[in-house]
């Protein structure tokens, strides 16, 4: 299984890109893991999770947000943070999707940003240090998913399901610690 829908030509023959594709997303993956490994052991978020919502968040490391910023988990900034970039958003609310325009976190690197959101769930938000409790005290992908969305993590309404079927497609937990 892939990630992505396999495209063909006329002929019906499977596009060249394909291996490409795929090749570059299990590189992205390879790049992160190490990193995802380390904080799991520091700060107890499973490297599958940690990986998943990378992969998720970035379109593996794709999105204008991760590809320019080194922001893979689309995680905002103050309106005032003078090193944050706008740009365009989807938001789940009211039952619909909105495009909105609001600021994003600007990283030095991937492993940057992977360092800070480790920090983030760890030690919470500045309004609520307990912010993200419930993905502390999960000891499996599932229920650190869940614990994800419960916790605010994220508008959509599917992102704990996204984030388990990801870790479950590409057999994210072999990562975990």
């Amino acid at each position: 299984k892939y990630a992505y829908q396999v495209i063909q030509d006329r002929s019906g023959q499977p596009d060249n890109n394909t291996q490409i594709q795929h090749v570059s997303r299990e590189s992205f993956v390879q790049k992160l893991v190490p990193t995802a490994q380390r904080l799991q052991k520091e700060y107890g978020v499973l490297a599958s999770v940690s990986l998943a919502q990378a992969m998720v968040e970035s379109d593996f490391g794709q999105s204008q947000l991760a590809a320019n910023y080194y922001n893979l988990f689309g995680v905002k900034a103050a309106a005032d943070d003078p090193n944050g970039v706008d740009l365009e958003t989807k938001e789940y609310v009211n039952n619909e999707w909105v495009t909105i325009v609001d600021r994003f976190k600007v990283y030095k690197s991937w492993e940057d940003s992977l360092v800070k959101h480790a920090e983030l769930i760890f030690y919470g938000t500045s309004w609520n240090a307990k912010q993200y409790q419930a993905v502390l005290e999960a000891k499996d992908y599932q229920s650190q998913a869940r614990g994800l969305q419960s916790s605010g993590y994220a508008t959509d309404p599917d992102y704990a399901d996204k984030l388990i079927a990801m870790i479950e497609e590409w057999q994210l937990t072999q990562y975990d610690q």
